[in-house]
């Protein structure tokens, strides 16, 4: 790219067809591994003089400035954001003074039998500690915002505007600092491995013991372990200190997992940068130690060409939906330093009750952001979300209910043999739909498309299995299967329970094909954008129709509850309370209609018009990018119509409509050997993409929309993680710091960047 207007003379990137490795030492990029621009050493003297002295490069000491010019290159990883001019994120050049200040010289000394293809001068302690004083001062800064969000709002922050602080000369440190940061340093390694492990900060419970007797946390139990295991540090620090006194203040401990949890989150947050665009997912809001939090994740493109889902911490939930709006943007931008206007979609997965609020939270959002386009998110039905969101009291109980008795069936092997052996009487006739049922009772059935016509397959056998179990007079079963077999029982031959699920059933039907393909195969993505006008049909045909309809889904219900020998009967609740009023009237058939069918399907028809709205549908048909929909469209597409949103993500977008015809060229007029790509994952690693830059663009945005699927299940990791701290760990030992450490167990972290920003922070 020539260099920028307005920035005369300045150095630009290099995005040629052969590879450009960065001379910097302990840099193995290439150009052709990586979106980063990679900028030719300057021809002035003195100015490639001070890039090679930065470098610390004993063989460039001695070529020219012309010979620097023709044959090396520095990556963008070197240069102070300061230093580089952005007019998109894809055209990239230096300023006229840039200087590169941004080096790992280290990294080599952990490993000094290696061979070096760049020979590195070797740094004395005063320079290491210089180099490493930045990084520092980064995390501070980090660290300070985080506080100030938490602080009162009544001090202002300190303008971004202000002179820059003056970098504090490097002193050399005395015995007794040197031995306070090896101490924190034990400190910090403690809490690091008791997050890895999940293992909770508080030992016993202070109700568990008698009054007046002290125990050691775990903290503190696993300190003094490492001391008697021959800790110097922590031994001179505690050796005349009392047993039964805190070794380490709850405050302290606090203070230092807000610095891990910093450290760690930062590591990834700097990948999702590098980036550039990224969607955001909030998850089910979770009970952390008594308080609701919303687990927050974010997707993005990796280096590698990769597409991950990672967990980046959770959110004090609010009840105020406009006041967690404000937290919520708050947060991701001031706290977590995400650029919003980089952020291309958001979704949401919530519990029941708590869908209506979090669509003024992705509401919010998109008014500030209008390209951050609210989808449903690939890791649930869609069907289920539908259901999930739906504003009737009588939908939340029967799907908590479900949820239960999914849960109590799957705590017991001997539950599962014994609901086996009923659906075997029960299907004995027809033994394929019984080893069918069987096999779907082994699986989270409670979140498939189909949930509620396996439901009503399964209600009969479930209903007399519990019952078996509760009435069991043997000492087969504990006394809390039993009273939980006898409490769903109980909820499952609820009239109310009955034609809530068999009108859901009915309605959801309708999307029922829609939303599989939305978790799909790309191409199945890409119709099932086309054919969202059919379901809204149908939909719109059934409110107009609902007096048909509603008769034909009651008598099922009615059908269904006779058959489990149900009585046919108004909720009592709603009994209760006309106390003697009740129109006579008023048949259980009319309630019904009123209450649930009516209200759920113009729900579930607004819901999907407000989801699948114009943008949206508008990046789902741009995956005609993808070879093999192209080859199911005859190479017949016009992506350029729909691609009209991302204009602005594109490097080159004058250039578009030709390089797209090319696109098809190549794939239209391939080898007969050559399969067409089937998904973006295939497409983004393909040898030659770099040749289609706007295509390469184009795609990496629309991988990264929560709808779409992430092709390499250990990308997908985040959420598994997080599932199975939340079961495996109890609420009250639950701590967001320590989940963040134990979720993202294989991230690295750097001891000394933690201690020093513990120092600056707390001195």
């Amino acid at each position: 790219l020539p260099p920028a207007r307005g920035f005369k003379g300045a150095a630009a990137p290099i995005r040629g067809t052969m590879p450009n490795f960065c001379a910097a030492p302990n840099c193995t990029r290439k150009s052709t591994q990586s979106d980063l621009a990679f900028f030719r050493f300057p021809r002035d003297p003195v100015r490639c003089q001070r890039w090679v002295e930065n470098c610390r490069r004993a063989d460039l000491e001695d070529k020219t400035p012309d010979q620097l010019n023709k044959h090396y290159r520095l990556c963008a990883k070197h240069f102070e954001t300061s230093m580089i001019c952005r007019s998109s994120p894809y055209r990239t050049v230096l300023r006229d003074n840039a200087v590169p200040t941004i080096f790992d010289l280290t990294s080599h000394l952990n490993n000094p039998h290696s061979r070096h293809r760049k020979r590195i001068k070797e740094l004395t302690e005063d320079e290491i500690r210089t180099l490493k004083q930045q990084k520092i001062d980064e995390a501070f800064e980090r660290e300070q915002a985080a506080q100030g969000l938490n602080e009162s709002n009544e001090q202002n922050t300190v303008s971004e505007e202000g002179g820059e602080e003056q970098e504090e000369k490097a002193v050399p440190l005395t015995l007794e600092e040197r031995e306070n940061k090896d101490y924190l340093k034990s400190l910090f390694e403690i809490l690091i491995l008791m997050g890895k492990q999940n293992i909770p900060l508080d030992g016993h419970s202070v109700d568990e013991l008698p009054e007046g007797i002290f125990t050691s946390d775990n903290f503190q139990a696993l300190l003094e372990y490492r001391i008697n295991a021959g800790d110097e540090v922590l031994r001179k620090r505690f050796e005349m200190t009392a047993v039964n006194l805190e070794y380490c203040s709850k405050t302290q401990q606090k203070q230092m997992l807000e610095i891990c949890e910093s450290c760690v989150r930062e590591e990834t947050l700097r990948e999702v940068r590098d980036s550039h665009f990224f969607s955001l997912v909030t998850d089910e809001v979770v009970d952390i130690a008594g308080e609701e939090h919303l687990p927050v994740l974010v997707r993005f493109v990796d280096d590698a060409h990769n597409l991950r889902e990672e967990f980046i911490g959770f959110l004090p939930y609010e009840a105020d939906p406009e006041i967690l709006a404000v937290k919520f943007h708050t947060t991701i931008t001031e706290k977590w330093g995400l650029n919003m206007e980089y952020c291309r979609g958001q979704a949401y997965i919530v519990s029941s009750g708590f869908a209506s609020k979090m669509k003024v939270v992705a509401t919010r959002l998109l008014e500030k952001y209008p390209q951050a386009v609210c989808t449903l998110c690939s890791s649930c039905a869609l069907n289920i979300w539908l259901a999930k969101s739906v504003p009737v009291v009588g939908v939340s109980i029967a799907l908590g209910t479900i949820e239960e008795v999914c849960c109590l069936f799957h705590q017991s092997p001997q539950l599962l043999v014994e609901l086996d052996n009923t659906i075997s009487v029960l299907f004995q006739n027809n033994e394929e739909k019984g080893n069918e049922l069987k096999q779907i009772c082994r699986s989270q059935w409670t979140g498939r498309h189909d949930t509620f016509e396996v439901l009503v397959d399964l209600l009969q056998a479930l209903i007399l299995c519990l019952d078996a179990v509760s009435s069991d007079s043997s000492v087969r079963w504990s006394n809390f299967i039993v009273g939980r077999a006898f409490v769903l029982s109980s909820a499952l031959t609820d009239f109310d329970f009955i034609v809530t699920i068999v009108i859901l059933k009915n309605v959801l039907s309708f999307t029922r094909a829609f939303g599989k393909n939305l978790q799909g195969q790309t191409s199945d993505v890409f119709f099932a954008a086309s054919s969202l006008t059919a379901v809204l049909h149908s939909l719109n045909e059934v409110m107009e129709n609902i007096e048909v309809y509603h008769e034909f889904w009651f008598e099922e219900a009615t059908n269904l509850a006779a058959k489990l020998d149900v009585q046919i009967k108004l909720p009592g609740k709603f009994r209760r309370t006309q106390q003697g009023s009740l129109d006579s009237d008023l048949t259980s058939e009319n309630y019904y209609k009123e209450v649930l069918s009516v209200p759920t399907v113009e729900h579930i028809i607004q819901e999907l018009k407000d989801t699948f709205s114009e943008q949206h549908l508008k990046a789902l048909k741009c995956l005609s990018l993808v070879p093999s929909v192209m080859g199911q469209l005859k190479f017949s597409t016009s992506e350029e119509h729909h691609a009209d949103m991302y204009k602005n993500d594109l490097p080159n977008p004058d250039t578009l409509s030709a390089e797209l015809h090319c696109w098809r060229i190549k794939w239209k007029h391939r080898g007969k050997d050559i399969e067409l790509p089937a998904t973006i994952y295939e497409v983004l690693h393909l040898p030659d993409i770099k040749f289609f830059p706007n295509v390469y663009a184009l795609l990496k945005v629309l991988c990264i929309l929560p709808v779409m699927k992430v092709e390499n299940e250990k990308y997908e990791m985040g959420r598994k993680r997080l599932k199975a701290y939340l079961k495996n760990t109890l609420t009250e030992q639950r701590s967001s710091n320590l989940a963040l450490l134990n979720i993202n167990f294989d991230i690295k972290h750097d001891l000394d960047l933690m201690v020093d920003t513990y120092i600056k922070l707390y001195p």
